[in-house]
């Protein structure tokens, strides 16, 4: 085979180590059936945080509709939550990834992160088209009317809080679509199935419902009280269900301390798509506005939503879950000190949560 039978342009074709094509089934170039052209090549930019990545996947699908053939390329900090069936060519935010990206060319590229390093890399990486943030006159701006738009959200509270359109909407507005529910694409790494035989001989038929009592130290003020969590584990398990803590290290210590005042499940903490695995394991999700309402969205789990202090406009359920609020609302929007001589996330009675759980379980076999 001569150098100019090379199929540069085959989506397979990775130069520094045999295709798989080649690896697997010994094709060449010349007579290969498996040459996939690419059509175009497509950059996305969206660094963290987790859910946010998690979040932002519904685009893929629409991506891939729109310019078949395309090639994906995502930059992240967290590589291991993407789809690798979806999307190409993952980076990892480093060095490496900047250097690699600054000798491409993309037909677009997309940045959806106001961080400074994002907002940089999209003014400078080499793309025939760009939508999202940039940087001008070196400050961030929008290079697209809807992304002029998202900015000015994130700049005022007063605009923010008059927002009626969800975080999809407007991000899919921002690339120059119109939201149509796509879905989340998120994958539940059935290697780790089998590591969940104890729980499931605990809980012995019952459903499952897991518990996420953070909210993480950015807006402490999302923090529903222990002792609920308490009396709402005790209702949980009078009516026969399974409750089950959940979180990461940053709650360790709290879960384990509800653990030992209610007699709830606890499995510890794990790494993240260890983490996944478990929750797909769950038939209900209880949880303040965190990465895990995106992980259970993303599971196509019921799920049972706290949110206080952001605009309930923002979320897209897709008919998955409950959005519950204070009763009395909450005067600290996006704010992580409570105004109040009494927080309003105890005006969000455990008897609320309990029978919105009783609800979404009744969907689920």
């Amino acid at each position: 085979m001569q150098f100019s039978d090379l199929k540069l342009d085959c989506r397979h074709f990775r130069g520094d180590i045999p295709c798989l094509p080649n690896k697997q089934r010994g094709r060449l170039c010349p007579t290969c059936e498996e040459y996939d052209p690419v059509r175009m090549r497509i950059l996305l930019i969206k660094l963290g945080a987790i859910g946010d990545v998690i979040r932002t996947t519904p685009l893929l699908q629409r991506f891939h509709e729109e310019y078949p053939g395309a090639h994906i390329s995502w930059l992240t900090h967290t590589p291991e939550i993407l789809p690798a069936a979806a999307v190409d060519k993952i980076y990892r935010f480093d060095f490496k990834a900047l250097y690699a990206l600054s000798h491409l060319k993309f037909d677009i590229a997309v940045n959806l992160d106001k961080d400074l390093e994002a907002c940089a890399l999209l003014t400078d990486v080499n793309a025939d088209r760009k939508f999202g943030f940039g940087l001008a006159n070196g400050q961030i701006t929008g290079l697209n009317q809807a992304a002029k738009a998202k900015l000015l959200t994130g700049a005022f509270d007063s605009i923010s809080q008059q927002n009626r359109k969800s975080y999809l909407e407007e991000i899919f507005e921002i690339c120059g679509f119109d939201f149509r529910g796509e879905p989340y694409v998120l994958e539940a790494d059935r290697r780790y199935d089998g590591q969940w035989q104890s729980l499931h001989e605990q809980a012995q038929g019952r459903k499952i419902i897991g518990l996420n009592t953070g909210c993480g130290k950015r807006w402490l003020t999302r923090q529903w009280p222990e002792d609920y969590w308490v009396a709402l584990i005790a209702e949980l398990r009078q009516a026969g269900c399974f409750p089950m803590l959940l979180g990461g290290p940053e709650e360790d210590e709290q879960n384990r301390g509800l653990q030992a005042r209610s007699g709830a499940y606890y499995p510890g903490t794990f790494p993240l798509p260890q983490f996944i695995a478990l929750t797909a394991q769950c038939h209900v999700i209880v949880t303040a506005v965190t990465m895990m309402m995106h992980i259970a969205l993303g599971l196509r789990k019921p799920l049972v939503l706290f949110n206080n202090i952001f605009n309930p406009h923002e979320f897209e359920l897709y008919g998955l879950g409950v959005l519950l609020e204070p009763e009395t609302g909450c005067d600290c929007y996006f704010g992580n000190t409570c105004r109040r001589t009494r927080h309003c996330m105890q005006d969000l009675p455990v008897a609320t949560v309990f029978q919105a759980i009783v609800e979404r379980s009744r969907h689920t076999p």
